[in-house]
């Protein structure tokens, strides 16, 4: 096996350019797709920690109907199932190696749920791409979270305050006040977020889903040549994140320009 870059060497890969055309498309679905799960999967992990259910609210009033002072009756009714179990799911994502989630989503959850085998656009695994889907999505889920709830409560409350006063609903408030507003803050944070995803997607190769390393693990298998792959790949995600990333600084500062006064 070659360990230094040889000219000649790219030739003899050269055969195998196909490969890596297939691995870009399907690391572009691949980030696409995790983007649009973890938003949704984001956006309601926000609206669980945000919330005020508290159904043991009762058990913190002393018999006059006042609050206690102290104690573990005041503890528990002050307890948010809903914010604990999206926070707990947030730190857990956050604090694990998206290896292991993978791992884990692909041999623990998917090796009991058999999914169906057939190929999307002929070459694209359904049954290992749908897992790396999930497993990426779940883990920027509990990244983009933070992005989402910090953009919620950027919004200032006083409009909250001014919508209720017009006889708005809270989900009316959240529709038409809050969450425009929210996702002009925290749009750029979201496209950045996309372009992490396209460099961690590259994981997936690890449970044969046929990205980009991917190919460069079949042009090594088959020519026994490993630098020139790697190079190829590395200018390949250089070309996707370098321009996606200038395209997005663009957009940030025209969004931006237009808050100035």
């Amino acid at each position: 096996m070659d360990h230094f870059i040889q000219l000649e060497n790219f030739s003899k890969i050269a055969p195998y350019a196909q490969l890596f055309w297939q691995g870009l498309l399907v690391t572009v679905l691949l980030s696409l797709f995790t983007v649009v799960i973890g938003f949704v999967l984001a956006l309601i992990l926000a609206l669980m920690r945000m919330s005020n259910v508290r159904p043991f609210r009762a058990l913190g009033l002393d018999k006059d109907g006042h609050q206690k002072e102290e104690g573990f009756l005041l503890a528990l009714s002050k307890f948010n199932p809903l914010s604990f179990l999206a926070t707990a799911y947030v730190e857990i994502l956050r604090s694990t190696p998206v290896l292991v989630q993978v791992m884990i989503i692909y041999f623990g959850v998917f090796g009991i749920i058999q999914l169906p085998s057939f190929q999307l656009f002929g070459f694209i695994k359904f049954n290992r791409f749908f897992p790396g889907v999930v497993a990426l999505g779940m883990n920027s889920g509990a990244y983009l979270c933070e992005i989402i709830r910090s953009g919620l409560q950027s919004v200032d409350g006083g409009q909250t305050e001014a919508a209720r006063s017009l006889g708005l609903t809270q989900k009316q408030n959240l529709r038409f006040i809050i969450l425009p507003q929210a996702v002009k803050n925290i749009l750029p944070a979201i496209a950045n977020e996309f372009v992490v995803i396209i460099k961690e997607s590259a994981i997936t190769y690890t449970i044969g889903v046929q990205d980009i390393m991917s190919a460069v693990n079949a042009v090594k298998g088959a020519t026994f040549i490993i630098i020139e792959p790697l190079l190829v790949a590395t200018a390949i995600y250089f070309c996707l994140c370098f321009p996606t990333s200038k395209v997005i600084a663009y957009f940030e500062r025209r969004m931006s320009r237009g808050d100035k006064r």
